[in-house]
């Protein structure tokens, strides 16, 4: 079904051929046609898009009189581009080709030169009337179309001297003696005029000319080459510029506009226009060149109208449109149609139909003699369906009334006022202003007032200062001082001492709030200053605490070096070997041993050695201070229930108020009995903490509330498990075995959400689960883990998705088969570990280039099963070396090991 085409003697054909399949395959494109386009274009008239789209789906369905109607209907809408124009053009010459009556392609193609300026469209043009020329008047008509686009485009420095080659070829089909002088003519303009490849006419009409070039002549034609280099650089930019080229065309633009010629500036401006037709400033800066300069009546109107016909959504548009029809004279009805088509055009600000309506009453006023009824009542009739529409429409659709301030009930007020002497009128308009929530501005109540002093009375000028007096929030001494000013002028005493009075009374009441609005900013202030003293207080601790923990692992590595030191004296001395044992803080005993007389040795101590003080004596220097107590009962399971707690991790340490957050977290799940976050020596929150409920049954509520977003962050909610007791408890276990019904996907964008990916892989199968792998923090890893029904369909996922594109990112597929973890990665796990791969270590330089460690083979360190040999020592009193022999493994040798080494080399 491709380039669908109509035949007007065969009917539908597809392909150049009739086909059954075809006309299936177009009552199918009519059927989506009238589904979708059509009811679109019933609500909102002017979509474009949905035009453009019509026109394609009638085009390929072959309807002519459907598509010369949907044609029409979107070129009275909007202007229609070059390629819709040359599309229909080309449609309806061929179609007229056997018709005697050309007169109505002769009106498309006025209708066509009229929405843009475009040298293909006139050369068009001129080419479809060269085939009429042997009716009467025919060669004038084409002469006379020539004439034309040489004016509109003839200046069009690239595509210009298509149009003037075009002429003199004509021209010359028609030569006769009669005729050389026109060609002459021809020679001699084009040359007068700034084109690219101008050097190659010139040569052209030397070798036509019998005479040579006359003087005259070359001088226009350099001149002319003169202009042309100036632009070349332009000319050039926008050569190599991409669509729309804008940045470029402005400034050709103002380049024009100080060079000075209107006919250049215009061209300039249309060719701009032809790539950029839907920027409004472009169009605002053409119409105000117009308007001020040439003040063409007929350049000027109609540039106004394709001007809000390509942008009617701005209101700038249509504003400068009725000044221009206002300024050059034109009918009432044609303002009036022009004003009801803006109001359908569907503005994107409240605030851009109160302008429209402000330069529509403007243009009312003006027109109006206020000696006669009719125009008068025709403005108050405006004004009254300003308001309502102001009230019924604008508000409606924007949900505020786009004028606050009531702009326009002030200007009737003052040409009721000011023109129809009605005081009564403007009074009623200005009480209506004040109850719509203006009576605690004063302006609103000076420019009453002013109203009121300049065509009122006093009567009504201290009422509304009165008024005034009492309702202002914002300027109230402002308004006091006019109301006491007048009293000087126009008030008697009474009405001074009741003015004075008045004015104490509010300005009293205003000073109070005052005062208790900037105490209550203060204590704010106040509130702030303390919370920054208590951050900075706790970063200056935090700086402390990290100088004494940095201090302890000092110690701690000093005592392990010590320890070190005593077991190779032990060996060297002859003395047994030191048994298993667990190093501890520096102040505590590291084991039973350390309590014999003897020591731990089993006879004497080595030189240096000193027994570590009891737990009961103070700490030494830079060792860790004795955690408290809430520190020391954060993991004491007599503290908590666990079947009616939860564990909370991944929170902020920065989080104000954590206990708080924790309840507003939970309290949904059922009743809380205790909250407890876990916090720090210094008082700083640790970023975990239990709940415990009053009830087991909140538990599961709980844990659903898992991956729950608080202050950016996702919360991990687990069981309250105590691991001494099931050591083996982990909620998320990590599958090393291959799971062929789960597809592995990488590279996704981190935009991808679970609903995306689940819609990407549904056809493929039937989707079970998707997980997003993600950090600690919620932020996306572009990982996922897909699992399908069966593992069919998991296998048709990865042959169909591997390889493709998802928002510009080409993911990876393949059946999820997780690495396997070696157990002795993480102290205490139970994992059998004797299948798992040992890991290769490496000199202190790391791995060689050509992979060979450099260290003598005898000073291999090894690693050691699990659980068989410990810090050189072997389980159940066993050598270390029986022990890693019996495993048929290399042994891990310990610090007295290397000094034997090193005794016997």
């Amino acid at each position: 079904t491709k380039d669908p085409w109509w035949d007007p003697g065969r009917g539908c054909v597809m392909n150049g051929k009739n086909s059954a399949e075809s006309n299936i395959a177009l009552s199918h494109i009519s059927f989506l046609l009238h589904l979708c386009v059509t009811p679109q274009l019933s609500i909102n008239a002017f979509d474009y898009n949905c035009h453009v789209d019509l026109i394609k789906l009638l085009k390929q369905e072959g309807e002519l009189f459907r598509l010369r109607k949907a044609r029409q209907k979107m070129s009275e809408l909007f202007p229609l581009t070059e390629e819709i124009w040359l599309d229909w053009l080309k449609d309806e010459i061929r179609l007229t080709e056997e018709e005697p009556n050309r007169e109505k392609v002769y009106e498309l193609f006025e209708r066509a030169v009229k929405d843009y300026i475009c040298p293909d469209i006139w050369l068009e043009y001129a080419q479809y009337s060269i085939g009429g020329m042997g009716s009467p008047g025919g060669i004038d008509r084409v002469r006379s179309i020539f004439e034309r686009a040489v004016t509109a485009v003839g200046l069009h420095m690239t595509k210009g001297q298509m149009v003037w080659e075009a002429y003199r070829e004509f021209e010359n089909a028609i030569l006769s003696t009669t005729q050389l002088e026109r060609i002459h003519t021809l020679f001699r303009r084009q040359l007068a005029i700034p084109l690219m490849d101008m050097e190659g006419t010139y040569a052209e009409y030397e070798e036509w000319s019998e005479h040579g070039v006359p003087e005259t002549v070359m001088h226009q034609y350099k001149k002319a080459l003169q202009q042309m280099e100036k632009c070349k650089p332009f000319e050039e930019a926008l050569m190599v510029a991409e669509t729309p080229k804008l940045a470029e065309y402005q400034a050709y633009i103002d380049f024009e506009l100080k060079e000075g010629d209107p006919a250049r500036i215009q061209i300039t401006f249309e060719r701009a226009l032809s790539e950029n037709c839907l920027v409004p400033d472009m169009w605002a800066k053409y119409t105000i060149y117009l308007d001020r300069q040439l003040k063409f009546k007929d350049l000027v109107l109609s540039t106004h109208e394709r001007a809000v016909r390509n942008c009617p959504w701005t209101m700038g548009l249509w504003k400068s449109y009725l000044l221009a029809l206002e300024r050059h004279g034109a009918d009432h009805q044609t303002v009036s149609d022009v004003f009801e088509k803006a109001l359908n055009a569907g503005f994107i600000q409240a605030t851009d139909y109160v302008e429209i309506w402000q330069a529509y009453l403007d243009y009312l006023r003006r027109r109006v003699d206020f000696k006669s009824s009719k125009e008068l009542e025709e403005l108050r009739a405006a004004f009254s369906r300003s308001l309502d529409y102001m009230k019924h429409d604008v508000e409606e659709r924007f949900g505020e009334s786009g004028d606050p301030s009531c702009i326009i009930m002030q200007i009737w007020a003052r040409i009721e006022a000011l023109h129809c002497k009605n005081m009564q009128k403007a009074r009623e308009l200005w009480d209506s202003i004040m109850t719509k929530g203006n009576a605690k501005y004063a302006n609103m109540w000076l420019e009453y007032y002013n109203l009121e002093r300049s065509y009122g009375d006093s009567i009504h000028c201290r009422k509304a200062l009165h008024r005034a007096v009492q309702c202002t929030s914002d300027y109230p001494e402002h308004v006091c001082d006019v109301l006491l000013s007048f009293e000087r002028v126009e008030g008697s005493l009474e009405d001074w001492d009741f003015a004075v009075q008045k004015t104490e009374t509010r300005l009293n009441r205003i000073n109070e709030q005052r005062a208790k609005a900037a105490e209550k900013e203060a204590n704010l202030a106040r509130q702030e200053d303390e919370r920054a003293e208590q951050r900075r207080k706790a970063k200056v601790e935090k700086k402390a605490q990290k100088k004494v923990q940095k201090g302890t692992r000092a110690g701690e590595k000093r005592k392990a070096e010590q320890d070190d030191y005593q077991d190779e004296w032990n060996e060297d001395a002859g003395e047994i070997d030191c048994p298993k044992r667990h190093r501890g803080n520096a102040d505590q005993p590291t084991d039973e041993y350390m309590e014999t007389e003897t020591g731990p040795f089993g006879k004497a101590t080595p030189p240096g050695y000193k027994p570590a003080p009891p737990a009961t004596k103070k700490a030494p220097q830079g060792a860790a201070a004795a955690p408290p107590a809430h520190r020391q009962n954060e993991d004491n399971p007599e503290l908590r229930n666990d079947n009616s707690s939860v564990f909370v991790s991944n929170l902020a340490y920065t989080l104000e108020e954590p206990e708080a957050k924790l309840r507003t977290l939970f309290e949904t799940c059922g009743p809380i009995k205790q909250i407890r976050p876990i916090f720090t020596g210094k008082g700083s929150f640790r970023g975990y903490g239990y709940v415990q409920f009053e009830s087991p049954v909140s538990v599961p509520e709980a844990l659903k509330l898992d991956r729950r977003d608080v202050e950016g962050r996702p919360v991990f909610v687990s069981p309250c498990v105590d691991k001494n007791k099931n050591p083996d408890f982990k909620v998320f276990k990590y599958n090393t075995m291959m799971e062929k019904h789960k597809i592995f996907i990488s590279g996704l964008p981190f935009s991808c959400t679970k609903e995306q990916l689940a819609e990407i892989c549904k056809n493929h199968g039937t989707v079970k689960e998707v997980r997003l792998v993600t950090y600690r923090s919620g932020k996306p890893k572009g990982l996922a883990y897909v699992e399908f029904a069966d593992e069919t369909q998991a296998s048709q996922a990865v042959l169909k998705l591997d390889g493709i594109e998802v928002e510009g990112n080409k993911i990876s597929v393949a059946i999820s088969n997780p690495p396997r973890r070696n157990a002795t990665d993480k102290p205490g796990s139970s994992r059998p570990t004797g299948d798992a791969m040992p890991r290769q270590v490496y000199g202190a330089r790391g791995k060689g280039r050509t992979q060979l460690s450099m260290l003598p083979r005898s000073l291999h360190r090894q690693s050691a099963p699990a659980g068989k040999v410990e810090n050189g020592s072997a389980a159940d009193g066993e050598p270390a070396s029986a022990a890693g022999n019996a495993a048929g493994e290399p042994k891990q040798l310990s610090n007295s090991d290397f000094a034997k080494m090193l005794l016997n080399m």
